[in-house]
């Protein structure tokens, strides 16, 4: 027996990066899982079923979750992963990027986890309980150039997990954050795509692991593999991961030690 066996678990974001590897990670555990995403997933298991779903838009999310909990007949463990970086100046932030960035990743991880609660509570009536695991950012706490609107997103879950795991406590459902920086992800792999014009590269002198690693980005700075954090979220899922909640786990390779 592996520790996640039958555990039924919603993953959001899947088609990529973190998501992706999260999903293999709960599939070798022994998982049942679907695994969501506005992209194709190219994923491929016998427990796996693989759907289309908008986290920024409320009526996606309400369909999708209901089916996903139908076809596992139940849940136990959401893993909100989804979630876009878009960068820029300050000075020159639209509201529409302002408001698409927190639509995603704040709004979203709402949404979903709102959907997905009635299950999870039923759920969180056995022995081993139900989990959220949201997604935050070192970006939360810690200072990253040109990222304001999505550092508010992050701390802004940072923040509500807090809230979910005290308010449900008593009621068998866990709520726990992790917090990526300097891991390669869809996000880091199309760094050309979102950061501004006339960056100050100097500024991210800080967010650079002290750990080594093999991976990097496209522009050749170190980062930690994506399976560093999947192997957190089937820890989080799992029994092993029963008295943890209302907490953030920072996964950086110590960039802020």
């Amino acid at each position: 027996m592996t520790r996640l066996d039958d555990r039924r678990i919603l993953v959001t974001g899947a088609a990529s990066g973190i998501g992706r590897a999260t999903v293999q990670r709960l599939l070798a555990e022994g998982a049942r899982v679907v695994a969501t995403d506005v992209a194709p997933i190219d994923l491929a298991d016998p427990a796996l079923r693989t759907a289309v779903l908008d986290v920024a838009d409320e009526a996606s999310v309400v369909a999708g979750v209901a089916a996903a909990v139908e076809h596992l007949g139940g849940l136990d463990v959401l893993v909100n992963a989804a979630g876009i970086l878009q960068a820029a100046h300050t000075q020159e932030t639209s509201l529409e990027l302002w408001n698409r960035v927190l639509a995603v990743n704040l709004t979203g991880t709402f949404l979903v986890t709102r959907e997905a609660l009635p299950a999870l509570l039923e759920s969180g009536r056995e022995s081993v309980g139900s989990v959220v695991v949201n997604f935050s950012s070192t970006s939360a706490s810690f200072a990253h150039p040109y990222m304001a609107a999505y550092a508010a997103s992050k701390g802004g879950i940072h923040a509500m997990t807090h809230s979910l795991a005290l308010e449900y406590s008593k009621r068998g459902v866990r709520v726990v954050s992790v917090a990526p920086g300097s891991v390669k992800s869809g996000i880091t792999d199309n760094a050309g795509s979102w950061m501004p014009g006339n960056v100050d590269f100097a500024l991210f002198g800080k967010l650079l692991p002290i750990l080594p690693t093999e991976s990097t980005t496209p522009v050749g700075n170190p980062v930690g593999p994506p399976e560093a954090v999947a192997g957190v979220v089937a820890m989080l899922a799992s029994e092993d991961g029963r008295f943890i909640t209302g907490t953030e786990i920072r996964i950086d390779g110590g960039t802020h030690a």
